[in-house]
């Protein structure tokens, strides 16, 4: 019998160890267009399921922002793929339906922060959102009404409809879904999380609505009960996802970062502190972070402190991804992997999208904004940020059972 050599050896080694890792990343620049005065961001996609062996039509969603301002968006444009980012459309803008819109004493309202995603039971691709006020292009109105807008999509005409907020009772006056994660019930419910102020108070809390989605409206059924932490700016930005027969929200506070876990996707327990699997502190805050859920394993996305990266607005790049123990809630350290490198940037804004049972689909941008006392970063720069739109493609080594039932 033939004797192998040391380099054939070694090559099968390396294929036996690649074949063993549970997830593949690469990086595809989707689409530029920084020009030193606005930048895309909050760029997150939607797949819609074609069948017939056709690779599903994915769209992302995605708005300028004025550097010079903060928070200060334009009218939401898409992009659109159908053979799995092979080729791309040019940016469409949806200034008509997803446009800012006017009204008294001179305030214009935007729909932001919006996240796709597949709607099985009315085959119908819906976004969720954030209302945004402006009396200027500084930033938004601190005190303004805030709502829960959605829009559908048209798949024969690629058009968005017009958006409209939910019917909310009083004490959601001041409400978003802003890029939060949704989780849709197998008889077509979703339960939507979301932040609130109340109308008299000064901290935002977090809570999940139970809705019906009919096609066209969005409604509510049942809202979940707060969780409410008064330090700071209070609770934001949650994101639910269902794993292992348990619902999982994760959720944003300007020290750090919380988890909670339910039974029924509404009622949720004590929140906990995002930790490493050794106790000490994750060193994610004041941003979000986001679920991706294969059925074998639970991952998390996120930034981080200590990683090199004190000269990102708050340590914003890079994105990182790992494992999350089910038990213990806490996040595996020999798990973690990045999925966008640093390039001067901030990320963080992100959205996940199970694309096919074989990937699953990291959107972010390169957020072309330094701290305010820095300005911006120019179009041409030492880091290697362009503005661009990014997709981490996440391979998976093993099927995604049940990936477009979530």
């Amino acid at each position: 019998m033939k004797s192998l050599s040391l380099a054939t050896l070694l090559a099968l080694l390396l294929q036996l160890a690649g074949a063993a890792e549970p997830l593949r990343i690469e990086v595809q620049p989707l689409v530029g267009g920084y020009d030193g005065k606005q930048c895309w961001v909050q760029a997150r996609a939607g797949a819609i399921p074609r069948g017939d062996g056709k690779a599903p039509l994915v769209v992302v969603t995605m708005q300028k922002l004025l550097v010079t301002g903060s928070d200060v968006y334009s009218a939401l444009s898409d992009i659109r793929s159908g053979d799995l980012g092979l080729t791309w459309t040019a940016p469409r803008l949806h200034e008509q339906t997803l446009g800012r819109r006017r009204e008294p004493g001179g305030v214009e309202v935007v729909f932001a922060d919006t996240t796709p995603k597949w709607h099985a039971a009315t085959r119908k691709l819906l976004t969720t959102g954030s209302t945004i006020r402006y009396l200027d292009e500084k930033g938004p109105m601190k005190e303004a009404l805030r709502q829960v807008p959605y829009s559908v999509f048209d798949e024969a005409t690629g058009e968005w409809a017009a958006w409209k907020p939910m019917d909310l009772p009083p004490e959601l006056a001041i409400c978003g879904a802003g890029c939060t994660q949704r989780v849709d019930l197998p008889g077509g419910d979703i339960l939507l999380p979301v932040y609130s102020r109340p109308p008299e108070g000064k901290f935002t809390r977090v809570a999940v609505l139970k809705c019906r989605f009919d096609g066209t409206t969005l409604a509510l059924l049942e809202q979940g009960p707060p969780l409410v932490l008064d330090t700071k700016r209070g609770l934001a930005e949650p994101s639910l996802t269902r794993f292992a027969g348990r619902f999982l929200l994760t959720i944003r506070h300007d020290d750090t970062g919380y988890v909670a876990t339910s039974e029924d996707g509404l009622h949720f327990g004590a929140m906990q502190e995002w930790r490493w699997d050794d106790g000490t502190p994750l060193g994610t805050y004041n941003t979000q972070s986001h679920w991706i859920t294969h059925h074998d394993a639970l991952y998390l996305g996120y930034t981080r402190r200590g990683a090199n990266n004190d000269h990102v607005f708050r340590n914003r790049a890079p994105l990182f991804i790992a494992e999350v123990d089910p038990a213990t809630l806490r996040v595996k350290r020999a798990t973690e992997q990045v999925l966008l490198p640093e390039r001067g940037a901030r990320y963080g804004n992100f959205g996940v999208c199970d694309v096919n049972e074989n990937e699953t689909w990291v959107i972010d941008t390169e957020w072309m904004q330094r701290p305010p006392e820095e300005k911006v970063i120019p179009v041409e720069n030492k880091w290697g940020a362009a503005g661009r739109v990014l997709a981490a493609r996440i391979h998976w080594s093993k099927p995604n059972t049940g990936w477009d039932e979530r």
